[in-house]
């Protein structure tokens, strides 16, 4: 098992720290560390505080991704899903909420608000060339594969 290293900001020094719920899950709940009630209205947005901030290792990468709770009943979803939190990264971490949903959502100090998710990185650089390899699909777009049994 990997262990981070994970400071409590002032801020958030009373709230749990992130947390698999159950035993298979993938992902650690993230809290909001708000002072105050922050109401979303509808298409609304607001950087939400998690009082904590994290040292990954070199080669790993922490994804914020949405809660699916909070997606399917009131259409609270993470902006930028899924945000990046990179090794080199020591401030704290931020989740961007919006609200899709008709109603006004309000995020209390504690809510589980997204989850963290923490992944290998693998490194990557481009090398051009003039033309690249065939596949099947070539240049094919959105939607170039159809929705089912050869429909588009």
């Amino acid at each position: 098992m990997l262990v981070i290293p994970v400071q409590r900001l002032p801020h958030g020094a009373d709230l749990a720290l992130p947390v698999a719920q159950t035993a298979g899950a993938a992902g650690l709940d993230l809290v909001a560390a708000v002072d105050a009630p922050v109401v979303l209205a509808p298409l609304a947005r607001a950087l939400v505080p998690t009082g904590i901030a994290i040292a990954l290792p070199e080669g790993f990468e922490a994804q914020v991704r949405p809660r699916s709770g909070l997606a399917a009943k009131h259409g609270v979803t993470v902006l930028n899903a899924p945000g990046t939190v990179d090794a080199d990264y020591r401030g704290e971490i931020k989740v961007i909420l919006i609200n899709l949903g008709a109603e006004p959502f309000t995020v209390t100090r504690g809510d589980r608000i997204a989850q963290m998710v923490v992944a290998p990185v693998t490194r990557a650089s481009l090398r051009e060339v003039y033309v690249l390899p065939p596949t099947d699909r070539g240049e094919g777009g959105f939607g170039s594969t159809g929705l089912q049994g050869g429909n588009s």
